[in-house]
């Protein structure tokens, strides 16, 4: 037989279900513009009926239900789209950071301009032709003079300042480095912090947030790949569990190491490895998960903003005797170009006479520039013999003074054919296909930035459509918990007049 207050029980639940809901909704609106919060809601669950399957059970016509209570506050996220986010995040890592590399190495080559190289080596071949006309002129071959420096002070410029924009890198890799390695002992906090709530029953949905919050940061810097760990104990079906990131390649289909162990609750650091430890000028020779080194290039490659920073900085994979990537690439083709320049000009400036060797009657082969042959175009520099005396310049072929035969050949020099970092190719041509190597590497580097910044903010949308807060909902939800909060409110005022009938009225002859 049912319980004469088994009305007001029933509605009781309501009114407490309907409360926690009520609290519930207010967290959703006071979190409204917190980044990384994703909705909350309550679970409504019916309580079990009466009369419970038993022996002694009651004879009744059939159970009734007994109420209504919250059995779990859940937040509303879809794992696939945090997936799909992470994996878009990476590739806009990667590309937008190497654009960013192109860019300023665009900005340092300027060109087309009056200020790049390739304008001022006209100027100079230029300068040749008016010696070759005008021989004996001092004016004109001051002219070759000047413009020969500033040749060399451009390729000073160039080789400087994208030995300064690489070493920028290599300090924007070791703090990216770092961040990632902050992250994951961050994430390994939280696993531990929500392991000791889980076990006991409960669903820490804002430590959820802050992991999930962590993991969308820590993607752009590396591709991961994220497997849960149970917590054990009590923890509910529907918990996430500690969680174990992987370090994986930009297929996500190999794994190059753990980075957060959630099972042993554990951090692997990312390290780099220099080729010179103590100074740390060297190319990069390798990664190392704690103590498992792993291949740098072919495992990293288009992975994350650190796969950009390393390609754009270089890399070295075989002892340090070959350096790759994008700067050590440019710096190396300005190196062969301008020991190719310099070699060509000076074997044709040698074979001619300058006034100095006319009037001694001597020929002594005297060059016109001088570099260093481990960076050529960072020291190249017009001879201190030509700086010293204007007379020194081999104009004249036949070892005449009006003769200027040799200043042409120095101009034809422009279009001679010579062997520069393994082809054959004209001083002209080889920078023409360096720079429009570069300018297609940068255009096809932002076009690509462009498109993953489009589908990750499509994803993040999408995924914003299902966790974040609406104010509107919100409200509605709390008018519809509200009326029902009033309405098992007036369940007992019901039921208490029907009780007050039974009590007071009942049995009361004549009334």
């Amino acid at each position: 037989m049912l319980s004469t207050f088994h009305g007001l029980e029933t509605v009781r639940r309501g009114m407490t279900a309907q409360q926690q809901a009520l609290y519930v909704t207010g967290h959703n609106i006071a979190n409204a513009n917190t980044p990384g919060y994703s909705r909350q809601r309550v679970n409504f669950e019916q309580t079990p009926p009466y009369p419970f399957a038993s022996q002694n059970r009651p004879v009744m016509p059939g159970q009734m239900g007994t109420g209504v209570e919250g059995g779990t506050v859940q937040r509303m996220r879809e794992e696939f789209l945090d997936v799909q986010y992470r994996g878009e995040n990476m590739k806009y890592g990667y590309w937008n950071t190497r654009a960013e590399a192109l860019y300023k190495m665009e900005e340092i080559m300027s060109e087309p301009s009056d200020e790049g190289l390739a304008k001022t080596l006209d100027r100079f071949w230029q300068s040749l032709q008016d010696l070759a006309v005008n021989p004996s002129n001092s004016g004109a071959r001051s002219v070759v003079r000047q413009r020969g420096i500033a040749v060399a002070e451009t390729f000073h410029y160039l080789s400087s300042s994208l030995k300064s924009i690489r070493d920028d890198l290599k300090n924007e890799l070791d703090v990216t480095v770092k961040a990632v390695n902050s992250l994951a002992r961050q994430l390994n906090d939280i696993n531990k912090q929500i392991s000791e709530v889980e076990v006991h029953g409960y669903l820490p949905n804002d430590l959820y947030d802050e992991r999930n919050r962590l993991l969308d940061e820590l993607s752009q810097y590396v591709n991961i790949k994220v497997t849960p760990v149970s917590s054990g104990g009590s923890a509910l079906k529907i918990a996430e569990g500690r969680f174990t990131v992987e370090l994986v390649d930009r297929t996500g289909s190999t794994v190059i190491g753990t980075l957060v162990d959630g099972r042993l609750g554990q951090v692997n650091e990312l390290q780099l490895s220099y080729q010179d430890n103590v100074t740390k000028t060297g190319p990069i020779v390798g990664f190392s998960l704690g103590n498992t080194p792993f291949s740098t290039f072919e495992r990293l490659k288009e992975n994350g903003k650190v796969g950009a920073l390393l390609y754009s900085y270089g890399y070295s994979e075989d002892g340090g005797t070959t350096t790759k990537g994008l700067y050590p690439e440019m710096l190396g083709d300005l190196n062969a170009m301008a020991k190719a320049f310099a070699d060509q000009f000076n074997t044709v400036h040698s074979n001619g006479w300058s006034v100095t060797e006319i009037k001694s009657n001597t020929k002594d082969g005297k060059t016109f520039f001088t570099y260093d042959p481990s960076d050529p175009a960072g020291t190249l520099d017009v001879a201190q013999i030509i700086k010293d005396s204007l007379d020194n310049i081999a104009a004249s072929a036949t070892g005449q003074i009006g003769d200027g035969s040799n200043a042409q050949a120095l101009a034809e020099v422009k279009n001679g054919m010579m062997n520069i970092a393994g082809n054959t190719t004209t001083i002209q041509n080889f920078y023409e296909s360096l720079i429009g190597q570069m300018a297609v590497n940068a255009q096809e580097a932002k076009r690509l930035s462009e498109n993953s910044e489009v589908l990750r903010q499509s994803v993040d949308e999408r995924r914003m459509a299902v966790s974040s807060v609406s104010l509107d909902e919100e409200m509605m939800n709390m008018m519809k918990f509200q009326h029902a909060y009033n309405a098992s409110a007036r369940m007992i005022t019901m039921i208490d007049q029907m009780l007050d009938k039974i009590i007071n009225n009942m049995g009361i002859v004549g009334r």
